[in-house]
């Protein structure tokens, strides 16, 4: 029987604590001043594991890092193969080759040391920048190629931009113009994840920018994620600007991460610039998602020296002398370099030997996608519908009939040869000739 003395005793410590969800060792506290928070005092912690000269700091034991030589220069190959793609495709933008492109020029670390902690069937869901993770995954460059220029053997039928990736086979969920849809997008996916049986060791990875964070998305995205416990990565590379916002101008509190313990999920903060120290945490986060079954907010912090597009200048929100600085004092790619140059991984003969063959590939590739046909003009109204609607139909029937009607004329006799079937393939939906 419970005594009077008991029911005090519980009523006394029920008194003393809060009844919020998922917080009821919350304390009542009378000191008003003592009662507000400010998640600035102390700031969160930075994990590093190499110093900006890539050699290992302090107290990390080499063996702890779990990197062999083979995977050590894979990794940094496909980080050499990324500035290499940026700068020639960067210059066929201008050129009038291509219409667009977006580099991740400074966020090679962030991008594939994430991407080899990673399982190939984990699920990706990128915003820009991140295809650094297809080329991890076995994605060539002659399929970056089809991509880009929308040749008849890209398997998203040229129905994208440029850089707007995509790849079943890889697991990788095609990318969208619209920041910060791809969030509650994962989430959801997540969630399917984990009700589908032989799904159990595979989590789904969310990327985006600390810009898009600022996005009503992102705080749907992630709520719904904790709430529901979907095993999801976070990957939110801060680099500083967003399209053209200092980070400053955007958010007053401590980055991305401290919105972590917000949404009840584990959060860390990491040297974006560290291709090792990324790796680990992406490690040990997806291990906690699966064990765990909840979602986990990782923050690289790094830097975009790149302009935000082809369609951006970034010198009309910073100071050229500034990126070059910044490239000086902390370079991913020259810090992984010295991590492996110290341990005899890596020479000069190599970086020059690898760096020529990659410009020679990317070249070629890029030669021979000029080349190729786009997918035929048919191609405009499939894989949508099982059975195409009347709508789509009747479009269908107008383009043929066009194409009937003008195809001979100088400019689109010019044209349509560089689609397959050379427009030959609609003469079946044209209903006049029918």
């Amino acid at each position: 029987m419970t005594t009077t003395a008991q029911c005090r005793s519980a009523k006394s410590t029920s008194a003393n604590k809060t009844h919020l969800p998922g917080h009821p060792t919350s304390a009542f506290v009378p000191d008003l001043k003592a009662a507000f928070v400010d998640a600035k005092v102390g700031g969160i912690p930075t994990y590093r594991l190499t110093d900006g000269h890539g050699k290992l700091i302090e107290g990390v034991q080499e063996d702890s890092l779990k990197l062999g030589k083979e995977e050590a220069v894979r990794m940094y190959r496909t980080m050499l193969l990324l500035p290499t793609l940026d700068v020639i495709l960067y210059a066929s933008q201008r050129q009038g080759r291509v219409s667009f492109w977006m580099t991740s020029t400074g966020e090679e670390a962030s991008i594939v040391g994430s991407a080899a902690a990673l399982s190939d069937t984990d699920e990706v869901f990128a915003q820009y920048r991140e295809f650094g993770v297809l080329l991890w995954r076995g994605y060539t460059v002659d399929n970056v190629m089809d991509q880009v220029f929308g040749t008849c053997d890209d398997p998203g039928r040229a129905r994208q931009m440029p850089v707007h990736f995509g790849s079943a086979k890889h697991h990788f969920h095609t990318i969208s113009s619209p920041l910060a849809t791809q969030i509650p997008q994962a989430a959801g996916a997540a969630y399917a994840l984990k009700r589908t049986p032989g799904r159990e060791n595979d989590v789904v990875v969310c990327y985006f920018g600390e810009g898009a964070a600022s996005e009503g998305d992102a705080h749907a995205g992630m709520n719904i994620a904790a709430t529901l416990r979907c095993p999801v990565l976070f990957i939110v590379r801060n680099n500083g600007f967003a399209i053209s916002t200092p980070a400053a101008e955007q958010y007053m509190g401590d980055g991305i991460a401290s919105r972590g313990p917000g949404y009840g999920m584990p959060a860390i903060r990491v040297d974006g610039n560290d291709a090792l120290a990324v790796r680990a945490a992406v490690s040990e986060a997806r291990t906690r998602a699966i064990k765990e079954q909840r979602p986990m907010l990782i923050e690289c912090m790094t830097y975009r020296v790149g302009h935000h597009s082809t369609s951006d200048d970034s010198s009309a929100y910073r100071s050229a002398s500034a990126v070059e600085n910044w490239k000086k004092v902390d370079n991913p790619l020259h810090r992984m370099a010295s991590y492996l140059r110290d341990r005899a991984w890596w020479d000069d003969a190599m970086e020059e030997e690898t760096k020529k063959a990659f410009r020679n590939e990317v070249v070629r590739a890029m030669g021979v996608a000029e080349k190729k046909k786009r997918p035929n003009l048919s191609s405009l109204f499939e894989d949508t519908w099982t059975k195409v609607p009347p709508i789509l139909q009747d479009q269908r029937a107008e383009l043929a009939r066009l194409v009937d009607l003008y195809g001979k004329s100088e400019e689109w006799a010019k044209e349509l040869p560089k689609y397959e079937d050379a427009g030959k393939d609609l003469e079946q939906w044209n209903r006049k000739k029918a």
